[in-house]
C-alpha cells in the first residue's frame, strides 16, 4: 500500500511539473478546448440527424406525405454536409493549435535540460554514459512532444464526447441508456488494470532504449579498439542481446494492448448492442419508442466506445510520456555540485598568482588524492608538476578551474578564494590545453573562435600565425573554412594541437594549464609546438603536467608529487643535486632514452 501511495504521489508530482511547462500557454489551451467543444457538439448532432431522418422515412412509408418527407430528408442531408464541412475546418484549426503549443513547450523543456547539462560537473559526465544523456535530450523529449501536441487536449475531447453521449442518450430514453451503461464498471476495471501494467512496462522500455543508446555511443566511439582486437562478433552478440530484450519488452506492450483493445471494442460493444436489440425491440413493438430512437441509440453505442478506446490509446502515450518525464526530471534534479555564490566576484584583470593552502581533496568519501598540499605560483612563473601516475598532478589542474571542489583548505587566485569567483569569469581567465585535443564538427575557424563572436577573423589568423598553425591551415583546400569532421579525425595529432594553441591564444588567458602537448608527436611537429609554447607562455602564469622531464628543465619551479603529497620542489639543477625522487625519475627516463 505504501509503495502504491508513493507511486501515485510521484506521478502527481511529475504531472504537476509537466503542466507547469504548459502554464504560459494556458489561453492557447483554452482556445483549443473551445474548438474541441464545438467539434464534439457537431459530432453529437450526427446520430440525431440520422435518427430523425429514419423516423421521417418510416412515417412516409406508413402512409405519410411522401413529397414533404422527401423535402425534409434533403434538408437533413444538406445540414449533415454542412456539419461535416465545419468539423473539417475546426479539426484543422485544432491540429494547428496543438502543434504550436506542443512545439513551444518542448522547446522550453529541451532548453532547460541542455542548460542544466551545461552546468553539471565533470564528475557527473565521467560516471554517466553519453548515450543515456543523448536519449534524455532526444528520444525522451520527443515522447513528451506527442503528449503535448495530441494527448492533453485529445483526452479532453474524448471525455467531453463521452459525457455528451451519456447526456444525449439519457435525454432520448432513460431506460435504454441505463441498460447500455451496465458495461461501464467492466470498462473502468479493465482500464485500471491495463493502465497499471502499461506504466510498469513503459518504464522498462525507456530503460532498455537508454541502454542500447549508451552501448551504441560507446562502441561507435571505440570502434577502432573493437576492430583492433577483432571482437566484432562478441560486440554483435551483446548488441543482439540488448536488442532482443527491447523487442520482448515491446511485444509485452503490444500483447497487453491486443487483449485490452478487443475486450473494450468488441466484447463490451457486442453486449451493449445485444441489450439494445432485445429491450429496444420490445419497446418498439410495444409502441413505446420509434425506430429512429433505436437507430440513434445503435449509432451512439458505436460512438460510446470510440472515446473509451481513444482514452485507452492516449493512456498508452501518457504512460510512455510519464516514464520519459520521470527520467528527464531525474536528470534535471541531478544536483549541481559546483555552485556559484549569489555575490560571486567577476574578474576583470588578473595578475595570475595562484596559491594552494593546505588542500585536501578526494573524488569519493575520504579516499584522499591530495593530502595537505600547499604551494604558491607567482605571476608569470612557469611551474611544472611531476610524479608517478596517480600522484595528483592532473587533479591539481582540475581543481584550479573548479571542475571539482576541495574538501579542506583554500585555493586562491590573486589572493581571492576561487569559490568566491564567478565560475565563467574564473575559467575565461584560465586557458587549458590538453594532450587529447577535442575539435567540434564545423570548420577550422569555428574551432578557434568557439562561438565567441567577439573574436574577429583577423585575430584568429594572427593567433594562428603566432603559434605556427597558419602554415598548415593556409595550405588546406578551404583554408580557415576547411570542414572539420567529428573530433577532428581528418587532422594529425600535431595539427589538432596547434589549432588548440591558436584557440587558447585567441581567448587571451592570463593563466595557462598545460598537459604536456608533445607526447606521441613527430619530431618536426614537436619543434613547432615547442616554439609555439614558448611564445604562448611568455608573460603568463603557466602550470605544466610533465610526462617527459627533458621538456621542463627551464621551469622556474618543479613540484614533485608522490601519493598526493609534495615531496620536493625547486628548479631542475637544485632537484638533481638533492638526489631524491626527481633525480631517480630523471635517471630512469635518461637510461630509457639511451637504450632507444
Amino acid at each position: 500500500m505504501a509503495k502504491t501511495e508513493k507511486k501515485i504521489k510521484s506521478n502527481k508530482h511529475t504531472v504537476a511539473r509537466l503542466l507547469k511547462y504548459a502554464k504560459p500557454y494556458i489561453w492557447w489551451f483554452v482556445l483549443a478546448v473551445v474548438v474541441i467543444l464545438c467539434v464534439v457538439g457537431l459530432r453529437l448532432t450526427q446520430p440525431a440527424l440520422i435518427g430523425k431522418a429514419t423516423d421521417i422515412i418510416v412515417d412516409a412509408v406508413g402512409g405519410g406525405n411522401v413529397s414533404e418527407a422527401t423535402r425534409q430528408v434533403i434538408g437533413i442531408a444538406i445540414t449533415y454536409i454542412i456539419v461535416l464541412s465545419v468539423m473539417l475546418l475546426l479539426n484543422y484549426l485544432q491540429s494547428m493549435l496543438l502543434a504550436y503549443i506542443g512545439q513551444k513547450v518542448i522547446y522550453r523543456v529541451r532548453m532547460d535540460v541542455f542548460k542544466h547539462l551545461d552546468r553539471l560537473s565533470i564528475g557527473f559526465f565521467n560516471k554517466t554514459p553519453n548515450g543515456k544523456l543523448v536519449t534524455r535530450v532526444t528520444n525522451d523529449i520527443e515522447t513528451l512532444n506527442e503528449m503535448y501536441t495530441s494527448v492533453i487536449v485529445s483526452i479532453a475531447e474524448s471525455v467531453f464526447m463521452l459525457v455528451g453521449i451519456i447526456i444525449t442518450m439519457l435525454r432520448f430514453n432513460v431506460k435504454l441508456s441505463l441498460l447500455t451503461f451496465t458495461v461501464i464498471p467492466f470498462i473502468v476495471l479493465s482500464t485500471w488494470i491495463y493502465n497499471d501494467l502499461a506504466e510498469k512496462n513503459y518504464s522498462k522500455i525507456r530503460t532498455r532504449i537508454a541502454k542500447i543508446n549508451s552501448f551504441l555511443s560507446e562502441h561507435i566511439t571505440g570502434m577502432k579498439i573493437v576492430q583492433i582486437f577483432a571482437i566484432e562478433d562478441k560486440t554483435m552478440d551483446k548488441f543482439s542481446e540488448d536488442s532482443e530484450n527491447l523487442r520482448k519488452q515491446h511485444m509485452i506492450q503490444i500483447e497487453m494492448y491486443s487483449v485490452f483493445g478487443p475486450l473494450i471494442s468488441y466484447m463490451l460493444k457486442i453486449i451493449a448492442t445485444v441489450l439494445l436489440i432485445y429491450f429496444g425491440g420490445k419497446a418498439y413493438l410495444a409502441g413505446e419508442i420509434t425506430l429512429g430512437t433505436i437507430v440513434l441509440f445503435e449509432n451512439y453505442i458505436g460512438r460510446f466506445f470510440d472515446p473509451i478506446m481513444d482514452i485507452a490509446e492516449q493512456l498508452n502515450v501518457i504512460q510512455s510520456a510519464t516514464a520519459a518525464a520521470n527520467k528527464i526530471f531525474d536528470l534535471l534534479d541531478e544536483e549541481i555540485e559546483i555552485k556559484e555564490k549569489p555575490n560571486a566576484i567577476e574578474l576583470k584583470e588578473i595578475k595570475g598568482e595562484i596559491e594552494f593552502k593546505n588542500v585536501w581533496f578526494a573524488y569519493e568519501d575520504e579516499d584522499w588524492i591530495l593530502k595537505d598540499v600547499s604551494f604558491k605560483v607567482k605571476p608569470g612563473q612557469n611551474v611544472a608538476f611531476v610524479g608517478a601516475t596517480g600522484a595528483g598532478k592532473t587533479t591539481i589542474q582540475n581543481l584550479i578551474t573548479r571542475y571539482y571542489d576541495i574538501q579542506k583548505g583554500e585555493i586562491l587566485l590573486d589572493g581571492i578564494n576561487i569559490q568566491d569567483i564567478e565560475i565563467q569569469s574564473l575559467r575565461k581567465n584560465i586557458g587549458q590545453m590538453l594532450q587529447d585535443v577535442f575539435l567540434f564538427t564545423g570548420d577550422v575557424k569555428s574551432n578557434i573562435r568557439l562561438r565567441n563572436q567577439e573574436i574577429t577573423d583577423e585575430e584568429i589568423v594572427e593567433a594562428s600565425k603566432y603559434v605556427n598553425a597558419d602554415n598548415f591551415i593556409s595550405n588546406l583546400k578551404h583554408g580557415y573554412d576547411e570542414p572539420v569532421s567529428e573530433r577532428g579525425s581528418s587532422f594529425s595529432a600535431g595539427q589538432r594541437q596547434l589549432i588548440s594553441f591558436a584557440r587558447t591564444l585567441a581567448f587571451k588567458p592570463k593563466v595557462l594549464i598545460l598537459d604536456e602537448a608533445t607526447a606521441n608527436i613527430d619530431t618536426e611537429t614537436e619543434e613547432l609546438i615547442q616554439d609555439a609554447l614558448s611564445k604562448i607562455m611568455k608573460g603568463r602564469t603557466t602550470l605544466v603536467v610533465a610526462h617527459r622531464l627533458s621538456t621542463i628543465q627551464n621551469a622556474d619551479n618543479i613540484i614533485v608529487m608522490h601519493k598526493g603529497k609534495i615531496v620536493e620542489q625547486g628548479n631542475h639543477q637544485e632537484l638533481l643535486s638533492k638526489h631524491g625522487m626527481y633525480h631517480k625519475l630523471y635517471k630512469l627516463q635518461y637510461e630509457h632514452a639511451s637504450k632507444q
